[in-house]
């Protein structure tokens, strides 16, 4: 997979560059999940490996790019991360964000999270779509919503991989950046428990979520991260 070799700094400032001009471009966060995910999935690869960035969104992903390249520069874009600090430095460009995913109880949510953290931050509009296949209709609707709220950015939240797919679709449409950031929204709103930073820069932030939901998340993390270790394991082979 052809990732970005970044920082969340470097990151930030591409991503609102890309709203200040108002480039329709997705940008995916990508972790060890991903990478298993397209190791047996060849539309989402060619998503992830499409137009586009796609940042490390995981430690783990970061050690073996650094290993492939055999330099240490790829550094982790975490998904939260990157979404936190481009709400706190938009704001000095007056960026207007769009939030777009989850229900409607967590948007109100974020939306007041991100008021108390981040004053004077321009939050154009939010939208909730329906747990449903991604669809033309769909698809018209949320450009509607969009062009509507004037936003510059869209903050994607659906969960892997659909927020992949839909942001694939939907920013050459709006002509804005769409982010597909997974959990951020959840994290901001305070619905769901984030890792402490020590967890974080450990690479084992999956295993303090697995414990937090361990129902929902098993085979995720237990399969996920062995078919990573796989896929990760023979690109490295196939570059000695």
């Amino acid at each position: 997979m052809d990732f970005e070799i970044s920082n969340l700094d470097t990151a930030s400032t591409t991503v609102l560059s890309l709203a200040v001009e108002r480039v329709g471009v997705p940008v995916r966060l990508s972790n060890a999940y991903c990478v298993a995910l397209a190791d047996k999935d060849l539309v989402y690869r060619s998503i992830l490996n499409g137009p586009g960035y796609t940042y490390p969104d995981g430690t783990p992903v970061a050690w073996f790019m650094n290993a492939k390249i055999k330099r240490r520069q790829a550094e982790t874009v975490r998904g939260p991360s990157l979404f936190e600090r481009c709400l706190d430095r938009g704001r000095s460009t007056g960026t207007r964000h769009f939030f777009l995913g989850t229900t409607p109880g967590t948007l109100e949510l974020l939306v007041s999270g991100c008021d108390r953290r981040f004053p004077g931050i321009e939050i154009a509009g939010t939208l909730a779509p329906p747990f449903a296949p991604i669809e033309d209709g769909m698809i018209q609707d949320i450009a509607e919503a969009i062009a509507e709220a004037d936003a510059d950015v869209v903050w994607v939240a659906l969960g892997t991989p659909k927020q992949d797919f839909l942001a694939a679709r939907l920013a050459p449409r709006v002509e804005r950046p769409c982010i597909g950031v997974g959990a951020a929204f959840d994290f901001l709103a305070g619905t769901t428990d984030e890792a402490p930073k020590w967890v974080q820069n450990s690479g084992m932030e999956w295993l303090y979520r697995f414990s937090k939901e361990p129902r929902r998340l098993w085979r995720r993390y237990l399969i996920g991260n062995v078919v990573f270790l796989k896929a990760a394991t023979r690109e490295l082979w196939r570059n000695r």
